[in-house]
């Protein structure tokens, strides 16, 4: 059964060319909490923070907060990118990334051998990329594009094929960093109806974003992040009536 379990996860990336004591010393001193110097005198910023949550079979989980609050990275961890440097995490269940989908892409290929490279690094086997290669060619609508190099590619063309590839999968966990929805109002509307189909196909969904009507329309629950911390976890309009000021934040007990 698919499921994600953080306990105390944390993360954290070195700063090097940190050499100056006093660039050092001024840097920790304006950025205490998320700036520290670990054990081997590296100075370390602190993505994550002793993050704590079990995410369940069912549930379409938004990350909301401002920018630089760690909901991409926590994201990016959770699909295997970084790896904790403290607490654990633990995922069950095959991942869907939809985080960068053009992320991969050979300029140099064409657009069919770039839906095979894809293919090939999904582990496939032969039958399964040629289903993959003709659902690809079919929904991007590239037609005799598809053979020459993606270099030549439009933005327009790069973002269907992207997109195509991306969305050709049915995982049981599916990563979201925002809403990917982009091309002509054709290919929107059928972008769409292809984009509801993977959401309600998983078992989790994850997806960070800033857009609160995506949040209030697909989502069951809301984890805010700030500072590389969760500061609320819960339903999605008990979380986004706080954020948007249309109830008051709770207050601690005590």
């Amino acid at each position: 059964m698919a499921s994600i379990v953080a306990d105390n996860l944390t993360i954290e990336f070195p700063l090097y060319h940190l050499g100056a004591r006093s660039l050092k010393k001024r840097l920790l001193s304006k950025a205490a909490l998320r700036v520290r110097t670990d054990d081997s005198n590296r100075v370390v910023v602190s993505a994550l923070r002793n993050l704590n949550f079990t995410i369940q079979r069912g549930e379409r989980v938004a990350l909301v907060g401002s920018n630089g609050a760690g909901k991409t990275t926590l994201l990016r961890t959770i699909a295997g990118i970084y790896e904790p440097v403290g607490g654990e995490l633990t995922v069950a269940g095959q991942i869907g990334s939809l985080i960068d989908p053009g992320a991969g892409m050979d300029p140099d290929s064409t657009g069919r051998e770039n839906i095979r490279l894809r293919g090939l690094y999904r582990g496939m086997d032969e039958a399964g990329i040629a289903a993959l290669e003709e659902d690809a060619a079919t929904f991007s609508g590239l037609g005799e594009f598809l053979d020459v190099p993606t270099r030549g590619y439009s933005a327009g063309m790069q973002v269907r094929l992207s997109f195509a590839m991306a969305t050709a999968m049915a995982p049981q966990i599916l990563l979201m960093d925002e809403w990917f929805l982009a091309g002509d109002a054709d290919f929107m509307q059928r972008a769409e109806q292809r984009l509801a189909a993977l959401v309600n196909g998983a078992d989790i969904m994850v997806i960070a974003t800033h857009d609160f009507e995506i949040v209030r329309r697909w989502c069951t629950r809301a984890i805010r992040m700030n500072a590389g911390r969760i500061v609320a976890d819960g339903p999605v309009a008990e979380v986004l009536d706080v954020m948007q000021g249309v109830v008051p934040a709770p207050q601690p007990a005590g």
